[in-house]
């Protein structure tokens, strides 16, 4: 099993999450690539320490939306978002580069990543931007959305994901961030609710469903409070349960 988390999410003088602790703790690493938040500063020392902790690369892609941290949709027609997850993706592999490594999978981020649930073009778009950077590169995404949909249609790996701290409805997406109950904060709750994702048991949906995810990979958003406490329960639980843990990227 794989655990990832959404780093270097700063800006400027501004910070956000405990990125060195994080790395400690995780085995990929979802790097900012300046869109929503990130920086040149941020992107290589980030790209560094992973390098240094044995973390694996993905680009975290999302909109050019600075103030509102990626998280609001933005109508942006097709062949532009094509573009503009080319350029995140190569300003990314820069830094990679110079850290001794490589961008080794991609992952959207906030209203991207939910829009291209159901948004057939914009999921087209990231599709198209990933064909022509690296068809091999790995994608990571929500089971059933458009977006792995169509990157399996056009060849590239699709890796499952679940969220080790978002609550779910009874259809398998995520619940909005808007509403109440949307994200959950008690470390052991979801350390259990990732070992029931890890071996394929069920978990509660927002209503009290039963759900059952089999991800190849679980993420802890940096961002949540106390996501570093979280991230080591989550871990912790995970060997626990004799679950080894280790990148999905070679």
């Amino acid at each position: 099993m794989d655990l990832n988390s959404d780093l270097g999410e700063g800006f400027g003088q501004w910070t956000l999450g405990d990125d060195d602790a994080l790395l400690g703790v995780v085995t990929s690493a979802n790097v900012a690539c300046g869109f929503h938040a990130g920086d040149a500063v941020i992107m290589r020392r980030v790209c560094e320490r992973a390098v240094g902790a044995g973390v694996a690369i993905g680009a975290q892609v999302g909109y050019r939306d600075l103030p509102g941290f990626g998280r609001r949709f933005i109508d942006v027609e097709p062949a532009a978002l094509t573009q503009d997850v080319i350029y995140q993706l190569g300003a990314l592999e820069a830094f990679a580069r110079i850290a001794g490594d490589r961008v080794r999978y991609l992952k959207p981020h906030g209203a991207l990543y939910n829009a291209i649930v159901a948004h057939e073009e914009q999921a087209a778009a990231v599709v198209a931007a990933v064909v022509a950077y690296d068809p091999t590169l790995p994608v990571l995404g929500l089971p059933g959305s458009a977006w792995l949909r169509r990157a399996a249609d056009a060849g590239l790996t699709v890796v499952h994901e679940a969220f080790a701290d978002r609550a779910y409805t009874p259809e398998g997406t995520l619940v909005s961030r808007r509403l109440p109950g949307a994200v959950l904060h008690d470390p052991a709750e979801i350390a259990r609710r990732c070992v029931a994702m890890a071996t394929g048991e069920p978990i509660r949906d927002v209503e009290g469903g039963s759900l059952t995810l089999r991800p190849a990979s679980i993420c802890v958003h940096g961002d949540t409070p106390g996501a570093v406490e979280i991230a080591r329960q989550v871990r912790e639980a995970l060997t626990g349960a004799g679950i080894e843990l280790s990148p999905f990227v070679p």
